[in-house]
């Protein structure tokens, strides 16, 4: 059975630590295949997106982005299914969709410590296992962690894109937290400039 990490997100912009940590999940072993999740709405951050570009240019972007990532793929699932998007909703669709493949979920230590906030936690801790990759200012014991729930290794990236999106909006942005792909398309379009 195929391991996928669903590795979800506004991805507004896609930066090069969700590829670089899709990436090195799959070179971990800890899954075949990282799918990025393009979310239409995350219902936690729903206040905070006045920036949210649509799902057909945040889609592409990260398409754009992973073109050349090993193991890495995008997908829109979520854009077929109700809103606001929760997680547990798109892993049962999933299961439903793809039953020759097994899905992780792939999350932050800052997500992880808010988890009990989900729809549905306990229905996503009893049929997946997630799989909680370092976050600044967010450590984890891994020995406090239940079962199915793994604290991965993988190294900190400290990118975020709140923080380039405020950037590009005040002109002092240089791309190199970016794919050169996904930097030009913003470039392009005047994404995020104001």
């Amino acid at each position: 059975m195929t391991r996928i990490g669903i590795y979800g997100g506004s991805f507004n912009p896609v930066h090069l630590g969700h590829t670089r940590l899709a990436e090195a999940l799959v070179a971990m072993g800890k899954v075949d295949e990282v799918w990025l999740m393009v979310s239409p709405l995350n219902p936690l951050k729903a206040a905070s997106e006045s920036l949210l570009l649509p799902n057909h240019e945040r889609l592409l972007m990260a398409q754009l982005a992973t073109r050349d990532a090993k193991g890495v793929s995008v997908s829109d699932f979520e854009f077929s299914l109700p809103r606001p998007s929760y997680t547990a909703a798109t892993l049962r669709a999933l299961a439903t969709a793809y039953p020759d493949k097994e899905f992780a979920l792939v999350i932050g230590a800052d997500n992880w410590q808010r988890f009990n906030l989900w729809r549905e936690p306990d229905y996503i801790l009893s049929h997946h296992r997630l799989l909680v990759y370092p976050r600044p200012g967010h450590a984890l014991n891994p020995q406090q962690l239940p079962p199915r729930v793994e604290l991965v290794s993988t190294p900190l990236y400290d990118i975020s894109s709140t923080a380039i999106r405020h950037a590009i909006a005040q002109g002092h942005y240089d791309g190199s937290s970016l794919h050169p792909r996904v930097w030009q398309r913003i470039g392009q379009q005047g994404h995020y400039a104001q």
